[in-house]
């Protein structure tokens, strides 16, 4: 394999596959892949559309509690999306760490989406951090994954786009699911 350097910016559209296969199979690891409306591997901005149910709940009958309970939940599936796309990205397509510099530089982003969205307190950032990354480092270390991450990669690139009920298709046949 070609000597290359993980960014936070895609290499190329294989790079920007596997990151998008590590985000969907970490969604399943979560067991949040019903969220998914639709992944596109073309999109512009983000490559992966949540339902209603991911976002804010504006619902005035729900508690404060429950409300600051989704928005930490969120927050640590959006977290984990983040670790898995790097992990995807480097630990099974370059069978390499992600470089230091690359995982300081998404501590700094969580941390500040923490205390900005959900006024985390640092210790709490790290906590929920510390454990998505243990979760997705397990994950994407495990050699017998890599094949499913490899396949996974190959249908986006071929398909471009699918909807959530064809990512759970895909995901079964993978039996990832």
């Amino acid at each position: 394999m070609s000597q290359q350097t993980l960014t936070l910016t895609y290499l190329n559209e294989d790079d920007r596959a596997y990151g998008l296969a590590g985000m969907v199979i970490s969604l399943a690891s979560l067991h949040a892949a019903d969220r998914i409306v639709e992944v596109n591997l073309d999109s512009d901005g983000p490559m992966v559309e949540f339902s209603h149910e991911y976002y804010f709940p504006g619902n005035p009958t729900l508690s404060p509690k429950a409300v600051w309970d989704n928005l930490v939940n969120n927050f640590h599936i959006t977290t984990s999306m983040v670790l898995s796309n790097i992990m995807a990205r480097s630990l099974v397509r370059m069978k390499e760490e992600a470089p230091k510099e690359v995982m300081s530089e998404i501590y700094r982003e969580v941390e500040r989406e923490g205390r900005d969205t959900c006024a985390l307190e640092e210790d709490e950032i790290e906590h929920l951090y510390n454990t998505a990354m243990i979760r997705m480092r397990r994950l994407f270390n495990n050699p017998r994954l890599h094949p499913a991450v490899d396949e996974f990669a190959r249908v986006l690139s071929r398909k471009r786009a699918l909807s959530g009920l064809e990512i759970q298709d895909e995901l079964h046949l993978l039996q990832l699911l």
